[in-house]
């Protein structure tokens, strides 16, 4: 779905959608980097130089609440997020931590997780982890 689609989605919804908020959720939509907040603040902070880090967290609380984005939890307390909210794979670099998305179909695994192990799966999630071309690039991996 497009930015006009998801305002109007919102709107419909009662969420009030000030320009800053439309240009946090355009950037999510165009981007493939998986940004972080931070790099979600500085990006819309060149447009809307008032804008705060909290009204970057408030929209990302509320888009993901909404189901137009998915937040990617590491163990380094940072998130990035992800303005396709479809369920998909990542590749993760363990060097540089850039995130990328990785297409295929999903593996159908909830239900045969549900039947063996007695819990009720909402949902699963899978990433890989590796070198990406570019930090291959940078020096050697020996």
């Amino acid at each position: 779905m497009d930015a006009i689609g998801i305002l109007k989605q919102l709107k419909d919804k009662g969420v009030r959608f000030t320009p800053q908020r439309q240009a946090i959720l355009e950037f999510l939509l165009e981007t493939e980097s998986h940004p972080t907040a931070d790099e979600i603040y500085h990006h819309v902070k060149a447009k809307f130089p008032g804008v705060s880090l909290g009204t970057i967290y408030n929209t990302l609380k509320m888009l993901k609440e909404h189901g137009h984005l998915l937040e990617l939890s590491y163990g380094d307390m940072s998130s990035r997020f992800d303005g396709n909210p479809q369920n998909h794979y990542h590749i993760v670099c363990s060097k540089c931590g850039k995130v990328a998305d990785f297409h295929r179909p999903l593996l159908d695994l909830d239900q045969e997780v549900t039947e063996k192990s007695g819990f009720l799966i909402m949902g699963h999630r899978m990433e890989f982890y590796g070198i990406c071309p570019e930090c291959q690039n940078d020096e050697p991996l020996n």
